[in-house]
C-alpha cells in the first residue's frame, strides 16, 4: 500500500497567510481528539509497566545492536524471520492497543508505543521498522523539553483507501510525570 504525501490547499493558504499557524488545518482537530481520547489511556498502569519493563531490558543496548534489531524487523516485514514482530504483536500491550483502536470506531488507524530508545514496545499493526528513534515522531516527543508536546505530522492520502490521515505523537510518562517513551497514533482525518 503506497501512500502519497499531499499538500492541502488550505494548509498552503494558512502558511502563506499566517506563518504562526504553519501547522496545517487538520492539527487543531487532531490535537483535540488526542487530548480527549488518547491521553487518558496513556496513564493506564499496563502501558506504563510495559514501557518501564522494556526500558530496563533494553538499557544496555548499543546503537549497533539497535540497528541489528531494526534490520531483523525489516527482514521479517519483507518475508524473513518474523519472530521479533510476532513477539511484539503478541504481547499484552499490543492487545491493549488493538482494543483501543477498535473502540475508536475507525478514527484510529494505527497505534504504537516506543521505549526510551525509540524501539517498539507494543503496536496495533505491523510497522515497517522497529526503531523509531531516528524519526521525528520520537525525537519531537520523547526527546523534547516539553513532555506534554503533541507532534502532529503532515496529512497523507492513502492511494488505495483514499483515506486522509495524519500521525500524532506524544511522550509517555510514568506515574510521576517523568518521560519514559513515546506513542504514535494514526488518525483518520475523514472520521474526525
Amino acid at each position: 500500500m503506497k501512500t502519497i504525501k499531499i499538500i492541502l490547499a488550505a494548509s498552503a493558504l494558512a502558511i502563506a497567510g499566517n506563518p504562526a499557524q504553519a501547522e496545517g488545518p487538520h492539527v487543531p482537530a487532531v490535537k483535540e481528539f488526542i487530548q480527549a481520547s488518547v491521553m487518558p489511556w496513556l496513564k493506564d498502569p499496563a502501558v506504563i509497566a510495559a514501557v518501564k519493563a522494556q526500558n530496563e531490558a533494553n538499557s544496555g543496548l548499543s546503537e549497533e545492536e539497535i540497528v541489528a534489531l531494526d534490520n531483523k524487523w525489516r527482514a521479517g516485514v519483507d518475508g524473513g524471520d518474523k519472530s521479533l514482530i510476532d513477539n511484539v504483536l503478541s504481547n499484552s500491550l499490543s492487545a491493549f492497543l488493538r482494543d483501543k483502536q477498535m473502540a475508536s470506531s475507525g478514527v484510529i488507524t494505527e497505534v504504537f508505543v516506543m521505549d526510551a530508545k525509540g524501539l517498539n514496545v507494543g503496536q496495533s499493526d505491523v510497522t515497517s521498522d522497529y526503531w523509531q528513534g531516528d524519526e521525528a515522531k520520537w525525537q519531537k516527543t520523547y526527546g523534547a523539553s516539553d513532555a506534554n508536546a503533541i507532534f502532529v505530522d503532515e496529512a497523507e492520502k492513502d492511494e488505495s483507501t483514499q483515506m486522509l490521515q495524519s500521525q500524532a505523537s506524544m511522550t509517555v510518562t510514568d506515574e510521576g510525570g517523568a518521560p519514559i517513551g513515546a506513542v504514535t497514533v494514526g488518525v483518520n482525518l475523514n472520521s474526525l
